[in-house]
């Protein structure tokens, strides 16, 4: 039997990722809309009620207001925005996280699928909180890159003109309010008593990023050194498909002591490093920003749920 799913946003960047992703695939069948009626809602009520799964790739008020279209029981929604990652009545869709997320996925018909900047902190804070190592009021400062493609058509238009203001030719720092999207869902998913800092670049390359938390072991919990955090994380992520730890970092480990953020680019893949010394940890994620920040992750919900190989059209 294949199942019918519906791309409510295909026209996005995720939803263009998404519907690449399902090309090769037979047991699935798209079902399409109008380009004209894409936004007429009986017309999007139609096909989402006829779906057995619907993906949303929409603005945070748009995915409101196609879940609200939904009236059949048995369509399930997998939701890209950011409306939804921090009601508990949705799946947060990061199974690596526990035992508990992977189980809410597997059950729900209803899941949210992490914003990219989150999928790279929550790898690292959740554990850390879990394990008792970091304080849940500990001062938290995240730092931050991604390639340009997160960045929506408008600033990708940017980027790709060849008569761009020179300013982009450098990495950007953003958010300076502390009002950025994901900080919500930083806060709540590893169970922070505060938001923390984040401190996001945009920079000129496609896709691909890295997210850092740095630590002051005073500071923590329990006196922990750089390879127990190391073992914590090694333990914590073991089996996993897509989310590995990299050896403690030390000769060998990378072939230059760099951290570059693009190279799992068009993957599904994150990769965790731990650096510093005993006084002062960092802990990295890199991964896809595209992939497991986004249409990849937003897939492997979509396998979970259908109860089939996470894998399936992700390698």
């Amino acid at each position: 039997m294949a199942y019918k799913i519906f791309i409510d946003g295909k026209e996005g960047t995720t939803g263009l990722k998404i519907y690449e992703r399902f090309a090769n695939r037979g047991d699935i069948e798209i079902l399409t809309i109008d380009d004209e009626k894409r936004k007429d809602p009986v017309e999007k009520a139609k096909m989402i009620n006829a779906s057995d799964f619907t993906f949303l790739c929409l603005p945070d008020a748009a995915s409101i207001e196609s879940v609200a279209l939904c009236t059949n029981p048995k369509t399930r929604i997998i939701d890209a925005s950011t409306a939804h990652r921090t009601n508990p009545a949705w799946a947060y869709g990061f199974p690596e996280l526990d035992k508990s997320f992977r189980e809410k996925i597997i059950s729900s018909n209803r899941v949210a699928v992490p914003g990219c900047y989150a999928s790279g902190f929550n790898a690292i804070a959740y554990p850390l909180v879990k394990s008792g190592i970091l304080p849940k009021d500990y001062p938290v400062v995240i730092h931050a890159v991604s390639g340009y493609s997160g960045a929506g058509k408008k600033a990708i238009a940017q980027y790709e003109d060849p008569n761009r203001d020179k300013s982009l030719d450098s990495p950007r720092l953003y958010a300076l309010t502390q009002m950025h999207k994901h900080i919500p869902e930083m806060t709540k998913i590893p169970g922070l008593a505060f938001e923390p800092i984040f401190n996001p670049y945009v920079c000129d390359y496609f896709q691909g990023m890295t997210v850092t938390v740095g630590l002051h072991a005073r500071m923590l919990a329990k006196k922990v050194t750089a390879h127990e955090v190391w073992e914590m994380f090694a333990s914590h992520y073991e089996g996993c498909n897509f989310v590995k730890v990299a050896p403690l970092m030390g000769e060998g480990v990378l072939p230059e002591a760099f951290i570059p953020a693009n190279t799992l680019a068009g993957t599904n893949d994150m990769q965790l490093f731990v650096c510093g010394n005993d006084e002062r940890i960092t802990i990295t994620t890199r991964f896809d920003n595209l992939g497991k920040g986004a249409s990849g992750a937003a897939v492997q919900c979509l396998n979970i749920m259908m109860g089939i190989d996470e894998a399936t059209g992700l390698r």
